[in-house]
């Protein structure tokens, strides 16, 4: 664990992460391979899994889990300084290239703009989408169809959208490099029917899952 570690600090590279986001579409021409990310925990040790999911098979055509210790404290809003690591040192061991992330976490739908979705994505510089369970802050709005707006000090921050018709919503956010609705009607796309999260997060979170189950501390 880092010792001093500076909620100041943190802070401020939030709002520069903030400031790097681009929320417009800079995608490539196709879009074929989505990788995804989850971290799990166990004991001080912190476990990253990556994996590539090709469409519109929903085929797993790759998949790594990386175990680094745990580096910051869990402080609530700063999140991202806990996950990007090993996050990140999983994406680096994947073999196959990809086209767009998806992270298990917020991005723009943060109380400082800058979630876990946003770090990652302007760190690897891919287009990126945040993929939440719970709604961090916000209210959500009016539904449209499948989806509904998360505002927030007035500003749309991100989307209540219902991949299920029989599960509670999931929250999409800009991460990086992609807007809003782009972002929700890949997530749409992404999820298999049947299921609650987009396949890339659904096959992370299950590689995430086994490798902490199988982590001998």
């Amino acid at each position: 664990m880092i010792r001093n570690f500076s909620v100041k600090k943190a802070r401020f590279a939030q709002k520069r992460i903030a400031e790097k986001v681009i929320k417009q579409d800079i995608l490539p021409t196709r879009i074929e391979k989505i990788a995804g990310v989850d971290v799990a925990y166990r004991n001080g040790h912190s476990v990253g899994s990556a994996v590539v999911v090709r469409m519109p098979e929903y085929k797993l055509i790759d998949h790594v889990a990386v175990k680094v210790p745990v580096k910051f404290p869990y402080i609530p809003t700063l999140l991202a300084f806990r996950e990007v690591y090993p996050a990140l040192m999983a994406l680096k061991k994947l073999r196959k290239n990809f086209d767009l992330l998806m992270v298990d976490g917020n991005g723009l739908l943060h109380p400082f703009r800058a979630g876990f979705a946003c770090h990652l994505g302007v760190i690897v510089n891919k287009p990126s989408i945040g993929i939440a369970k719970k709604l961090l802050c916000g209210n959500v709005a009016e539904w449209k169809n499948r989806w509904a707006p998360i505002i927030d000090r007035n500003e749309i921050i991100g989307a209540a959208v219902k991949t299920s018709p029989r599960a509670k919503p999931i929250y999409v956010s800009i991460g990086h490099k992609i807007s809003l609705n782009t972002a929700i009607r890949i997530t749409l796309w992404a999820t298999r029917k049947g299921f609650k999260l987009p396949e890339p997060i659904r096959q992370a979170h299950l590689v995430a899952n086994k490798a902490i189950r199988d982590l001998v501390i």
